[in-house]
């Protein structure tokens, strides 16, 4: 063969393998959009039976976001039934106690992941007077009321519908809480939103309207431990952006006194493990800290960071108040999931709020809502790692 031709052969031969190496490896920008493409599609909400209360079916939603956080909730009180988040090492783990089924959350549950309401915290003696006529409240914690009463917002079932944005799932839960119930004035129709962000954000939205004026502090009462409950929470680090708390008498109910905190153990303005002075307070933490921000915009209002897994918590919200509890109560009676026994310590609360006995103390911020007003509440839990 003529060697001129040998050659051209030879550099067509070249082309071609060239031009199929081109086709079996798309250009890097193919890849990446469908890597993105891929993740969002991890966006999901799925929902199934957890079991019946008084005849009632109850479902449970789990949502997941794109970066495979997840949270689970149940038309049974709004309850947070789990909330999987990463640690440092990028491990997932449940950070709020609870059970695995309807049943023992129905039997003994100290307020685990629910949705509070009508009257989040204490009205003390259970009394209140309002436009010159008085109530009396079940009185379902010592003399004082607790929490909505003796079958508060959660302990109802709610009504719940999917809820899908381009950043994130979630689930719309509503109640009628009717005129009369639990003996508060007025028909109270609420709506709770929560949605899980791919910010890693778990969202808390909140609105209610009312027919006759009414008391109304509605919050969230999940007990967290960021070390996914291998041990107590008193090596969680806290930071609170509050200078102020509300003083209490032996019953937990407010003095009325606004108090600085500067320089004692109700001091978290700088950060301090929740254990580091506990001793020096009666009966641990059960307190409503007077944040600063106090405008009604969202604004950060705690940062709990746990050493070992290295997850944070931040708490923003538009309340005026946070209830800082530091699992007193718990004494190792409950076996919760996966076979672990809640001891003392083993959970903290970071309720948003209005301040406690606030229909009996003038000098707080108003809790009554009004025909023609609208209650409104947001609050956030971002979750990261470091």
């Amino acid at each position: 063969m003529n060697s001129k031709l040998f050659v051209i052969y030879g550099l067509i031969l070249v082309a071609l393998v060239l031009s199929g190496c081109e086709k079996k490896n798309p250009p890097q920008t193919k890849t990446s959009k469908t890597t993105i493409t891929n993740k969002e599609n991890k966006m999901d909400i799925t929902k199934e039976s957890f079991g019946q209360v008084d005849g009632k079916e109850v479902f449970a939603y789990t949502l997941t976001n794109a970066n495979a956080l997840k949270a689970k909730l149940m038309t049974y009180g709004g309850i947070l039934i789990s909330l999987e988040v990463p640690d440092k090492n990028g491990q997932l783990a449940d950070i709020v106690l609870g059970y695995d089924n309807v049943d023992d959350y129905v039997k003994l549950n100290p307020y685990f992941g629910a949705l509070i309401g009508r009257f989040g915290n204490r009205i003390g003696k259970g009394r209140f007077t309002l436009d010159g006529v008085d109530y009396q409240l079940a009185t379902n914690d010592g003399e004082n009321h607790l929490h909505g009463g003796l079958k508060g917002f959660d302990k109802v079932i709610w009504n719940a519908e999917e809820v899908k944005t381009p950043n994130a799932v979630g689930v719309k839960f509503t109640y009628l809480s009717k005129d009369g119930e639990e003996n508060y004035p007025g028909n109270l129709k609420c709506t709770v939103i929560y949605t899980l962000t791919n910010d890693n954000e778990l969202k808390i939205e909140y609105e209610a309207e009312t027919d006759k004026a009414t008391p109304i502090n509605l919050t969230h009462h999940s007990y967290f431990n960021l070390n996914a409950m291998t041990d107590n929470v008193l090596s969680h680090e806290l930071t609170l952006t509050a200078d102020n708390f509300t003083p209490v008498d032996a019953g937990l109910i407010p003095t009325g006194e606004i108090a600085p905190v500067k320089g004692g153990p109700m001091d978290f303005t700088s950060t301090h493990t929740i254990g580091e002075r506990i001793d020096k307070v009666t009966g641990g933490y059960d307190h409503n800290y007077v944040l600063n921000n106090s405008d009604g915009s969202l604004a950060l209002a705690a940062t709990v960071t746990e050493p070992t897994s290295g997850r944070v918590m931040e708490i923003l919200t538009t309340e005026p108040g946070i209830q800082f509890y530091s699992g007193n109560f718990l004494d190792g009676a409950i076996t919760g999931k996966d076979g672990i026994v809640y001891k003392k310590h083993y959970g903290f609360c970071l309720e948003t709020q209005h301040f406690p006995d606030s229909p009996n103390k003038p000098n707080f911020p108003s809790c009554i809502l009004r025909p023609g007003e609208k209650y409104t509440q947001v609050t956030i839990h971002k979750f990261y790692a470091k």
